[in-house]
């Protein structure tokens, strides 16, 4: 095997580009998604408001709103139809729409109506925006309340009572600052680097096809498939377990990402996760002949992956059979498992489960070996 070994890095050698260019896509898309939130969370979104009031009540609502970090008034509107058109054109996520008359409402105890408008073509700006408003609407209507409460002689214990009778505490589990970085980063880059490992190894099988290299390589194993298919993958293995145990160093270290686990077994879970994606893409490449079809589905199974790990639509609320499907994507595992390291602070004795599916995922490139000696057997038989 160490033939073989020595057989790939100098092919690697010889045409370094293809390993630059996944680098250099891996290293991008860290700092992209590292940098498009500085803050954690999307800050200063543009919202808009309908002021038909323009009393003192009125302009101190649009203070309140302008002065909370998330959100800033782009725009003060007096009629409905211009705001409207502002969140249709995507100037706007959002717009509050405050009536005519609502400062004498209060005054003679009448219950006015504050109407918000989200754009929720756009989930997380949408999601952000209305939360943040929804807040400020409801604070704005316990101080009024508590303003009139104590013209009337009460106490603030006693407002405090009326207004709010029962105080929610809340506790943010995993992610207490709401930062979503941590949503974002601690799945998708480890799984822009496994489809990367994947399609790479992936490839270099199938180049091998297409140059009619293959006896070569069979040679160097000494006719062993297992040997030949595991030499060419090692080098991809090391190289995109290293970039993952970097990215995964610098978003638990200075980017302060929480770690409530191990890092040993957090590093096995990771070259797990590596090696279960490139056995998937020998698995492919091996059964298929065709190196195009072999590549196209390798992909397409890639990139599924991201949908069915469960970090963006929870796979509890998937259908039964596609609760399954998700199974086959070592993402899934990793997300599981990482999870439970890093934000439970678990063990192996709680994480096994996913440590066996990975290693088990081993056992596609036994099967993409296989097939690969049988094709090589018969056209040499021929």
């Amino acid at each position: 095997m160490l033939r073989v070994i020595v057989r790939e890095l100098r092919r690697i050698w010889l045409f370094p580009r293809y390993l630059v260019i996944l680098t250099l896509g891996a290293v991008f898309s860290f700092v992209f998604f590292a940098t498009v939130s500085g803050e954690g969370q999307p800050q200063e979104l543009p919202v808009a408001v309908v002021d038909m009031d323009g009393t003192y009540l009125s302009r101190r609502l649009c203070h309140e709103i302008d002065a909370t970090p998330a959100v800033h008034i782009k725009a003060l509107y007096t009629n409905h139809t211009e705001a409207r058109k502002a969140m249709q054109r995507g100037e706007v996520f959002a717009f509050y729409e405050i009536p005519e008359g609502i400062y004498n409402d209060l005054l003679q105890f009448r219950s006015p109506h504050l109407t918000l408008y989200t754009n929720q073509a756009y989930l997380l700006a949408g999601s952000l925006s209305y939360r943040q408003l929804a807040t400020m609407g409801h604070l704005a209507t316990g101080a009024v309340q508590r303003e009139v409460l104590r013209k009337k002689g009460f106490k603030d214990d006693e407002i405090m009572g009326i207004i709010q009778p029962v105080a929610l505490e809340t506790h943010a589990v995993g992610n207490a600052t709401g930062n979503y970085q941590i949503y974002l980063m601690t799945t998708l880059i480890p799984g822009i680097v496994a489809l990367m490992a994947m399609l790479h190894t992936a490839y270099v099988i199938g180049r091998e096809r297409q140059e009619r290299t293959v006896k070569s390589w069979m040679r160097k194993a000494g006719g062993d498939a297992v040997k030949a298919m595991v030499g060419k993958a090692l080098p991809y293995t090391l190289h995109y377990t290293l970039l993952l145990l970097v990215a995964e160093v610098v978003m638990y270290g200075p980017m302060h990402f929480p770690m409530q686990g191990n890092w040993p077994l957090l590093m096995l879970v990771s070259l797990l996760t590596v090696t279960a994606a490139q056995s998937a893409g020998c698995f492919l490449m091996g059964c298929i002949p065709d190196p195009s079809v072999a590549m196209s589905l390798t992909s397409a199974y890639g990139t599924l992956a991201f949908t069915m790990c469960g970090f963006s639509f929870p796979v509890d609320a998937m259908p039964l059979p596609m609760q399954l499907f998700s199974m086959l994507f070592p993402l899934r595992h990793y997300w599981l498992a990482m999870r439970d390291i890093t934000l439970y602070g678990s063990g192996l004795e709680q994480c096994w489960p996913e440590v066996c599916v990975l290693a088990a995922f081993v056992l596609l490139l036994l099967i993409g070996a296989a097939m690969l000696g049988r094709q090589f057997e018969r056209r040499v038989a021929c």
